[in-house]
């Protein structure tokens, strides 16, 4: 089971960025799309953010143009930028990794098909 694990959440002033982290124990770069997803208290999940294994994104209409979802190869890392941060992006983020196969970090194992999440990371933004 691939795992995820997610950081840099916290209490923000409105105006201001974070950057959220996932660091994932399978090769993210051979994982077929990774998401970022958000809950807000009294709503139900919605996708924020994808990338696929090709590099192409897309965006939440609320966040287009203020969030950006990038990956890092060496760090086998996804981020999520946010900047202009409003209270209505007040919300858990959970990191979602979806795939038919991917690598292990070693290269040496190949996974069977996931849908993995973290644990998620929560983000409030004050007005």
């Amino acid at each position: 089971q691939v795992q995820l694990v997610e950081s840099g959440g916290g209490l923000v002033q409105a105006g201001r960025s974070l950057r959220l982290s996932c660091a994932a124990s399978a090769r993210i770069f051979s994982i077929n799309v990774m998401n970022w997803y958000r809950q807000a208290p009294g709503k139900e999940r919605e996708l924020v953010a994808k990338i696929t294994a090709d590099g192409n994104t897309n965006y939440a209409d609320s966040v287009k143009g203020r969030f950006t979802i990038s990956r890092d190869r060496a760090k086998n890392t996804l981020y999520l930028q946010m900047n202009s941060l409003k209270p209505e992006d007040t919300a858990v983020y959970y990191c979602n990794a979806i795939a038919d196969h991917a690598y292990s970090l070693d290269g040496e194992n190949l996974f069977a098909p996931f849908d993995s999440w973290g644990q998620g990371t929560r983000v409030t933004v004050s007005s």
